[in-house]
């Protein structure tokens, strides 16, 4: 199991000698603007709920995102986040060849070892972004029967348009792809459309409550499918996976649909604002901010700096970014810092230009 993941305050405040609380984590992709309105009270009022156990199934919750996201029930499977189907996809899905479209999160590889299977990669370029050239990734798709691909990508930000993706997989009938779209929500849906209701049998799409709602802690997710391929994995899957409490917020989101649309609009009018301004503010220094769809933006550093002596720099002021030499297709040279609250975003900016050796008056 990969222990290089965001969000590891406990770990620093040890290391820093402070409390947990004194740390600013800026390595954990979760909605800015915090928890939705409504959903901590909705669980103080709950908390008797873990006196019984939890519907062994989810049904509840699966009825709520089936509604949210306009597909029948019977295409949702309910688990404990979803890195509980990365870790069980390969056996469901008897996959023997793998691709990992990347620079990506590191999970893929992990669930695809643990079944003994050593995946292959398809690696965007620096030089493009880090936008997956669609043509040589289709290329790379022969003998292939299996594929992860989170869209938008973690940790560079990058969106495939869904029409692009949608045509990859219907030219290739015979691969399963596997679309993580943890992130899709933090995309306007003007601008990019789930692949949750595309009706393609090889279609099998991740999708996430714990980042864009603001609740990881409660760890739910969903698997949306052709209802065979939901039966595949449901074979794999343990009771009452899904507590209690993770039942009751996702049953609130369904409860509280106009409520869910007014809290994404919300985000997605903060973030183009702060990401604009993030990207001016760097815009002076020796950092490459790659272009990012997503909350979180992949940071390139200059030649004489590495992400373990950038990250240490902003340790010392108290904020946690993610150093990301542990993604297959990085390297020591990048980081990735997510948006907060605007005075924060604007203190990295300062600490970020200083660690790199530039000051904002350059």
């Amino acid at each position: 199991m990969i222990q290089g993941h965001g969000g590891n305050v406990v770990a620093l405040a040890e290391q820093l000698g402070c409390r947990p609380e004194a740390i600013i984590d800026m390595s954990s992709n979760i909605n800015p603007l915090g928890t939705m309105p409504g959903l901590i009270e909705h669980l103080q009022g709950r908390l008797d709920r873990i006196r019984v156990l939890p519907e062994v199934d989810g049904r509840g919750a699966v009825r709520a995102i089936a509604a949210l996201l306009g597909v029948e029930p019977q295409r949702v499977l309910a688990g404990g986040g979803t890195t509980q189907f990365i870790y069980t996809a390969c056996a469901a899905l008897r996959s023997k060849r793998v691709l990992i479209v990347g620079p990506t999160y590191a999970d893929y590889t992990d669930g695809c070892r643990v079944h003994d299977i050593e995946p292959e990669f398809f690696l965007a370029e620096a030089a493009a972004g880090f936008a997956p050239d669609l043509e040589r990734l289709a290329t790379a798709l022969a003998g292939m029967d299996t594929v992860f691909l989170c869209n938008p990508n973690n940790p560079t930000g990058q969106l495939i348009p869904t029409s692009d993706l949608l045509a990859l997989c219907r030219h290739h009938p015979d691969v399963r792809f596997i679309i993580d779209e943890s992130y899709l929500p933090f995309v306007p849906a003007s601008e990019s459309e789930s692949l949750s209701r595309c009706g393609l049998d090889n279609v099998i799409v991740l999708w996430s409550v714990s980042k864009i709602f603001g609740m990881p802690g409660l760890r739910a997710g969903f698997l949306v499918a052709d209802p065979l391929v939901v039966d595949r994995f449901r074979r794999y899957m343990q009771p009452w996976c899904v507590n209690s409490l993770a039942q009751e917020a996702v049953g609130f989101l369904g409860d509280h649909r106009a409520e869910v649309a007014a809290f994404l609009e919300q985000t997605h009018v903060y973030l183009a604002a702060e990401g604009r301004l993030l990207s001016e503010r760097l815009g002076i220094g020796r950092l490459t901010l790659y272009p990012s769809a997503t909350s979180y933006f992949l940071l390139g550093l200059p030649p004489d700096r590495t992400a373990a002596a950038v990250c240490r720099a902003l340790a010392e002021q108290r904020f946690l970014i993610r150093n990301c030499a542990n993604f297959h297709g990085l390297s020591e040279r990048y980081v990735r810092v997510a948006l907060k609250d605007a005075a924060t975003n604007a203190a990295v900016v300062r600490h970020l230009l200083a660690a790199v050796g530039t000051t904002p008056e350059a």
